[in-house]
Order: structure tokens, then sequence, then C-alpha cells
């Protein structure tokens, strides 16, 4: 396979047109005859600033509406587009100032608040992240880490506490009884596949109130206290 060589001019042409201009891989490539993968290979680094990125953003919506006839997959390649080009917003790798707000603002909105350390959802991955940064955060121990299943007669507990076991890292003897919602005349067929886990610290108060302290920090920060 023959490879073609770019000159730097080229590649200095590549950058102006994307940092100066926000245009995409597709465009700088059309307009210098170059590959759109070298175009990305020179210009991946440039961050394009908000007008940037509402024009691309703009274009990619054009050209999908062009596709498919179908308005759910319109939408679903539109969303799929949305996605794509937030996550381009983050900076990544997340440092431990960021990670440690992302998962105070997660306790906030999901945890416990009048008796125990703990924190309940039946999302895998939010779940995994909480237990990631309870460890990272506040040094807690894999001991003091303690696991408790809320599920449906139909639904295997012992294959659940596996599946959830292999998600958080939590060791099956960590797992407390499991509580298991009996049937009623409110009772649902369409169950959470994997159920609801609770994740709770033992002895785990006095580092709840550090939370807390994030999170009044943040209040005050946005002027809301």
């Amino acid at each position: 396979m023959i490879i073609k060589q770019y000159g730097k001019k080229t590649k200095r042409e590549a950058r102006i047109l994307r940092k100066k201009s926000g245009l995409s891989y597709k465009e700088i490539s059309d307009r210098l005859g170059i590959a759109k993968s070298t175009a990305k290979l020179w210009c991946e680094d440039i961050k394009l600033n908000t007008k940037q990125r509402k024009r691309l953003y703009t274009k990619q919506i054009e050209i999908l509406n062009k596709g498919p006839t179908s308005s759910h997959l319109r939408r679903k390649a539109e969303v799929e587009v949305i996605l794509k080009n937030a996550e381009k917003e983050i900076d990544l790798p997340m440092n431990l100032e960021s990670f440690k707000l992302a998962g105070a603002a997660l306790y906030w909105a999901e945890g416990e608040k009048a008796k125990h350390f703990s924190i309940a959802n039946s999302d895998p991955h939010l779940i995994k992240f909480m237990v990631s940064w309870l460890k990272d955060t506040l040094d807690v121990p894999p001991e003091r880490i303690k696991a408790h299943l809320n599920i449906y007669p139909q639904q295997n507990e012992s294959k659940l506490k596996k599946f959830w076991s292999e998600v958080t890292g939590v060791p099956l003897i960590n797992f407390g009884k499991s509580f298991i919602k009996p049937k009623n005349k409110n009772y649902k067929k369409n169950t959470l596949y994997y159920g609801t886990i609770k994740i709770r610290i033992s002895r785990g108060t006095d580092l709840k109130y550090r939370v807390f302290g994030w999170i009044n920090a943040i209040l005050k920060d946005s002027k809301l206290e």
C-alpha cells in the first residue's frame, strides 16, 4: 500500500482552516485534496469555539435530514450527533477535583440523607462510578463497602448478586440479605432486570457529613446558600 506524503505547508493550511474557519475534517479534505483521516490526525487537538461547533452541528443535521426518510431514524441520528459533540466539550481525563464534585452531586441527588451513608440505584454505570468514587476520593477500604439488593420474586437472587459483584468489585461476602418485594395488587411484571442495589458504607456517618460539606461549598459558590 502506498502512503501519500504531504508537505508541511499543506499541514499548516489544514490547521489554519480548522482553527480559524472551524471547517470539518471532510471540508478540509475536500479543500486541500487530502485524506479525511489525515485532516483529523493533523487537527484533532484543535478545540473549536462555540460558534464553530454550532456551525458544524447545524451542517451535520442538514446532512442527516437529506438521509433517512423516517423521522424516527432522523431523530435517532440527530441525538447521536448531539451526544458525540457534547462528549467533546468535556476535558478528559477528568481531574480529581472534577471527579470529587461529580460524585458529590450524584450523592446529593440519589444518596441517603437522614441515616446511613448509602446510595441506591438500578443503573450499573452509576453504581460502578460511585463505588470507584468512594474508594478514590474518600479512601473507603473495600471491607467497609456493603451491598443489599431490592428485587422481585421471579428474579434469581444468586445471579443478580454475582452480576452486581462483578460490576462493583464488592465481594459476595459483603452482600447482606436482599429485600424481596412481595406480590400484591400493585405487583409489576415489567420489573428492572437487575433489580436495585444499595451501596452502604459501614461506620460512614462522618464521611457522609464530609460530602455534605462539599455540597455546601458548591451551593455557596453558586450563590444558592
